[in-house]
Formats: structure tokens, C-alpha cells, sequence
């Protein structure tokens, strides 16, 4: 069998070398293999077709891979949108132009823009960074936002709605806040109680937007140990690398609308990587565990 190298193979499949490597790191690259520190690719391989899938509890979402947006992490989570409970009164914005020469994120294989939003709230919930609100709730009234996408507009909260809120103030610690004005809570407070109101609209999928912000360390890994003891898929945009390297079992790096570099932290997190896109100096190194810690050198030294 004839083997082809990287390069040789972005330029019969018209994308870069860098995307060969991460389509091999997939395994989606059928007899491809790693020799040394180089891939090669068999000469008959056929390039994968565009879309990535993402299974999970019987649900498939699928992202066209090496997509370009015009923005960051900004404009794109707001595209993977009609995930918010309608009666938060808020817009949601569409941006007209969002994917640069065009692009899709669909759900079960239909376009979420095909999607009311009720149907998509079913399938996801969102954690977003910032939560205000004109009234004053209590925090037990924010988390049953959570159970909207279930009603019908006059039905009344249920045995079963109380129960699932109460549930999802006690996993995230917050139960002896229920009758707590939401506004009278400190920011790290709030994402918790946003990260309860996500998990009362039981959905296989969470999308979080800097889940850790306006949190003390503690709580910190408290949340993030919660979110990876659940039984879905969550996507989240995060900036501490460490803590993306410690909960994470993929990663997708952006940088100017595009992505970089994509697979296990492990893959990705080298100190190459860290230099050429987040241009700082680092060590890797994982502990006697296995996990992988990412130690920063300051530019200039005191």
C-alpha cells in the first residue's frame, strides 16, 4: 500500500495541512498512522465528508468542520441559538452574515433556524455569562423558567416542576436561597442559580459561555464537577486553559473566526501551540495522575 504525506494530501483534497492532521487525530482518516512525528495517509483515501456529528442521548448535532464566522465566540454561540426560555423578554439577535461563505449548524439533521423555539429549547439549555433581569424574581422563579419550553402558555406549575427546581438548587448548592431576590446575589451566586434554571429544562444538551467567570476557585471546580457528572453533552467557551485541560474531552481552539486546532486536551495543549496562539510562554506537564497543568511565564521578570 502507497502512503501519501500530509502535505500531499492537503493539496489533493484542497484544504491545509493543518486540517489533514486534525481529520487523522479523529480518526477519520480510515489506515491513516502516525510514524515518528509525521502522519501519512493511504494513497486510495477518500477525504471525509464535511459536518462533524455530535451524538448524544439520541440526539445529533452536526457543525460543518473548518468553519469560518465573521467574529468570535460572541457571534457564534448567539448562532447556536433559540435555546433561551421565551419568557426571559429578551432578542435574540440574527446576524445576517454570520458564516463566511456560508454554513449551517443543524440538530437532528434540520436547520435550527427551522426550529421554534420551543421545540429547540427542549433539546437545549444555555448558561450565559450575563443574566439581568427588569423585575424582581426570587430565585425559585428564575429556575422554573426553566420548565417553560414544557408548557403551553396558561398551564400552571406542577408537583413535578416544583420538584425538579428544588432538585436543581440542591445540586448546585443553592437551596437555602429559594426565596432570595436573584438581584440581591453576588455574580458567582447567580451563575449558579442559571446553571439550576439550565438543568430544570432537562435537556440532553448544555451550552455554557465562561460557566467558571465571577467564581472563586472553589466554586469553580464545584460547578465544573457538576456539569461533568451530568449525563449530556455540553458545549462550553472557555478561557482558563487549565480548567478546559482538567474537565474537557475535547477541545476546539478559535482565533479570528476560525478554528485552529481541535482534539483531546492532550492533543492540543501543547506549549508550541500555546505560543503561536495565545503568543505567552508556557510549560505543559501532567502530575503523577495523568492530568495535564499548564504553568505560565510572565514576560517580563521582577
Amino acid at each position: 500500500m502507497e502512503f501519501l504525506s500530509t502535505r500531499q494530501v492537503s493539496a489533493k483534497w484542497n484544504i491545509t495541512q493543518r486540517q489533514v492532521i486534525e481529520l487523522c487525530l479523529e480518526g477519520r482518516v480510515p489506515g491513516a498512522r502516525k510514524v515518528d512525528t509525521h502522519w501519512i495517509v493511504p494513497e486510495d483515501a477518500e477525504k471525509p465528508e464535511d459536518g462533524r456529528s455530535l451524538r448524544y442521548c439520541g440526539t445529533t448535532a452536526k457543525i460543518k468542520p473548518f468553519l469560518k464566522w465573521a467574529g468570535g465566540k460572541g457571534q457564534l454561540l448567539p448562532e447556536i441559538r433559540k435555546i433561551y426560555p421565551e419568557e426571559l423578554g429578551r432578542s435574540i439577535t440574527k446576524y445576517a452574515e454570520p458564516f463566511v461563505g456560508g454554513g449551517a449548524v443543524l440538530l437532528d439533521g434540520r436547520d435550527l433556524d427551522q426550529y421554534s423555539y420551543r421545540e429547540s429549547a427542549r433539546r437545549i439549555a444555555v448558561v450565559a455569562q450575563h443574566n439581568y433581569y427588569n423585575f424582581e424574581f426570587s430565585v425559585q422563579d428564575v429556575v422554573m423558567m426553566g420548565r417553560a419550553p414544557h408548557k403551553r402558555a396558561l398551564d400552571r406549575d406542577n408537583a413535578d416542576d416544583f420538584r425538579l427546581v428544588a432538585e436543581a438548587l440542591e445540586l448546585v448548592g443553592m437551596s437555602g436561597f429559594a426565596r432570595r431576590s436573584f438581584s440581591t446575589l453576588s455574580g458567582g451566586e447567580q451563575q449558579r442559580v442559571i446553571l439550576a434554571r439550565a438543568l430544570a429544562q432537562q435537556t440532553p444538551c448544555l451550552i455554557l459561555d465562561e460557566p467558571t467567570n465571577h467564581l472563586d476557585i472553589k466554586y469553580q471546580l464545584e460547578l465544573m464537577d457538576i456539569v461533568k457528572s451530568l449525563d449530556r453533552t455540553v458545549i462550553s467557551a472557555i478561557h482558563d486553559l487549565n480548567i478546559a485541560a482538567m474537565y474537557c474531552d475535547r477541545l476546539y481552539a478559535v482565533k479570528g473566526g476560525e478554528i485552529v486546532g481541535c482534539g483531546r486536551p492532550q492533543e492540543v495543549l501543547t506549549e508550541d501551540f500555546i505560543r503561536r496562539v495565545y503568543e505567552v510562554e508556557a510549560k505543559v506537564f501532567s502530575d503523577e495522575s495523568g492530568q495535564l497543568h499548564i504553568l505560565y511565564h510572565p514576560a517580563h521578570r521582577f
